[in-house]
């Protein structure tokens, strides 16, 4: 998967603003949520401020950053009005800037009394003081990754908010600015409650369920915290590939892999992804996961759950028609004897990332499951979250025969940004870590994003088998 990721956590330093400004609501709300209300706020103000050029406005620029050599700090005003009831939950989301090389530390956040200082008057002269509650801080962040601070203590309801950041390190951060328009910074609000099925609770007709994420387990948090997730949920576990940062060597699954997901490993069946296979022939994968990773060099294989025959499937070696993957995957499918069919590997034939782009030497398998009137399938690759309608091998959308199909990058590593958002994408979200969650009935199945504990975003939904 290329880029490694961003990882997120606020401590003292920008000052932010926060107006009435409302752009498009950014989460995705499903039935059971319906008495939640989310509205997205832009900054009414944003600037920085640099010691060594102690006299200098920054307030038009296209970025405001964090630094400490030179010494920066950046500021933003938020404006909330038109919000009733009790805020649930409000999230700062900031871009880091494309053509950056991205920082190891995105600074730390705090509130600020002052909310009147001056977009195009404040310097470093006569800067706002970073004197409220520290609110969070951001670990390492990558050009066009967006990321995301939880101001929840802060935002309580209607009025004007400042928050500043800076930074102890030497290698800066940059984010874009309201200047820049769709990626301007956001101020995510949420009120009223969003209600979701608890996740370790059991679907009450002892249906198989089958749970997982790719882009998982690196020096970060995000892999203990999808962990802790799986914890209370049972059932079958998945991998998406890219199970472990960054080689995919016995060591990292060793000091990784094994201490979160690998408490899970006895009822896991992964994939692998491209960082799996940076180890030559994938060695570390295949002697960490065993024989349940299918034969070594290959990596694709079945097994059945109830009602459901699944697959998980090797995109990192040849796929192409004729192929022996893709030829052992038409022979599978045709002596299954299922009704219901889900599968899952790691390059998504259909994504929006902006990190990576739709891997269409995927179509062969794709199509081979589509022939055999397959009903889901799960990719990761892009650090992020996104879920489309049922679409035949084109991309078209297809309500008869069409596999639905979800990108669930979000096991841990740092977030990715969307680019051009494709055709039939229904739902989206980036900066939240959680699993999908599949409930597979006799000849339906229930899906559910689960939030790692402190996020608010879900998605769920039913979908019946072909």
């Amino acid at each position: 998967m290329g880029i490694r990721k961003g990882r997120l956590a606020v401590t003292a330093g920008t000052a932010f603003v926060l107006t009435a400004a409302t752009v498009a609501t950014v989460l995705t709300v499903s039935a059971q949520t319906a008495a939640a209300a989310t509205t997205t706020f832009t900054p009414v103000a944003d600037t920085y401020v640099q010691a060594d050029t102690a006299s200098t406005n920054y307030g038009t620029s296209a970025q405001i950053t964090v630094d400490s050599s030179p010494q920066r700090q950046m500021f933003l005003r938020f404006t909330v009005s038109g919000v009733s009831g009790a805020v649930t939950s409000a999230k700062l989301r900031l871009r880091h800037i494309s053509g950056n090389d991205g920082s190891a530390n995105g600074g730390a956040f705090r509130a600020m009394s002052n909310t009147s200082w001056s977009e195009t008057g404040t310097t470093w002269n006569n800067k706002p003081a970073l004197d409220g509650a520290t609110l969070g801080s951001l670990g390492s962040v990558v050009a066009n990754g967006w990321y995301e601070v939880d101001v929840t203590s802060y935002v309580t309801g209607n009025g004007t908010f400042s928050i500043g950041a800076s930074s102890s390190s030497s290698d800066g951060a940059y984010y874009d600015t309201r200047e820049t328009g769709a990626d301007s910074p956001q101020l995510v609000v949420t009120t009223g409650t969003t209600p979701s099925p608890s996740p370790s609770t059991p679907p009450p007709s002892g249906d198989p369920v089958l749970v997982g994420a790719g882009d998982i387990a690196d020096s970060g948090s995000g892999d203990t915290a999808t962990a802790a997730l799986l914890d209370g949920i049972s059932g079958t576990v998945f991998t998406t590939g890219d199970n472990v940062y960054t080689n995919g060597t016995a060591s990292e699954f060793s000091s990784y892999y094994n201490p979160t997901w690998g408490r899970h490993k006895a009822r896991t069946r992964p994939a692998p992804g491209n960082h799996d296979y940076n180890t030559s022939g994938a060695t570390g994968y295949y002697n960490y996961f065993g024989s349940v990773a299918g034969p070594s060099g290959q990596g694709y294989y079945s097994y059945d759950l109830g009602n459901w025959h699944v697959v998980s499937l090797n995109s990192n070696i040849s796929m192409s028609a004729g192929s022996a993957q893709e030829t052992w995957l038409r022979n599978d499918l045709a002596t299954s004897g299922k009704p219901c069919t889900i599968a899952y590997w790691h390059h998504p034939l259909f994504t929006s990332g902006a990190n990576h782009a739709p891997s269409t030497s995927t179509r062969p398998l794709y199509q081979a499951l589509y022939d055999y009137n397959a009903d889901v399938v799960v990719w990761g690759h892009n650090h992020q979250y996104e879920r489309f309608a049922p679409m035949n091998p084109s991309g078209a959308a297809d309500g008869s025969r069409g596999l639905r199909s979800f990108v669930a990058g979000m096991g841990g590593a740092g977030a990715y940004g969307f680019g051009t958002i494709q055709p039939n994408s229904q739902a989206r979200n980036t900066g939240t870590w959680g699993v999908l969650k599949f409930t597979l009935h006799a000849n339906s199945y229930d899906w559910q994003f689960v939030p790692v504990t402190g996020k608010t975003y879900t998605d769920t939904g039913t979908g019946t088998c072909h």
